[in-house]
């Protein structure tokens, strides 16, 4: 059986990972890390984390490890996670001149046909139109 894992939270540590705990811009991955973190603190056991959150204990000694070598920047997903983007910035500006320029209007579909044909990159409609409806809203 491995030895149980205790960590010691400073009081401006555990007032931290409160915080970030009922953060809501903050992944829910990374509040129950934080969450995992302050019960370890507290005196909970490993198994009983994992318990709460319905993860392997590898799961919660990851996390507590992490915390250890790393502090607050090891509760965040590693860069790398996840598809990367298969367009630029450039991209984007481009179709924005495009609707802002030319006299006629396209939609989705036909921005898509354009991408693919004139920069090669290949997106769908319903990609394309989320993307340029976020930027539309900063």
């Amino acid at each position: 059986m491995p030895a149980p894992l205790r960590i010691r939270l400073t009081a401006e540590e555990d007032f931290t990972l409160s915080e970030l705990r009922v953060a809501t811009t903050v992944a829910q991955r990374t509040r129950e890390r934080a969450h995992m973190l302050r019960l370890n603190a507290q005196g909970w056991t490993v198994g009983a984390i994992a318990e709460i959150f319905e993860c392997h204990e590898h799961t919660v000694r990851a996390t507590i490890r992490r915390w250890q070598e790393q502090g607050l920047g090891g509760l965040w997903e590693a860069s790398g996670r996840g598809t990367k983007r298969k367009w630029v910035e450039a991209d984007m500006e481009y179709l924005e001149q495009c609707l802002e320029q030319q006299p006629r209007t396209y939609n989705s579909k036909q921005l898509a046909t354009k991408l693919e044909q004139e920069r090669q990159v290949s997106l769908s409609s319903d990609r394309i139109r989320r993307i340029l409806q976020k930027r539309a809203k900063k």
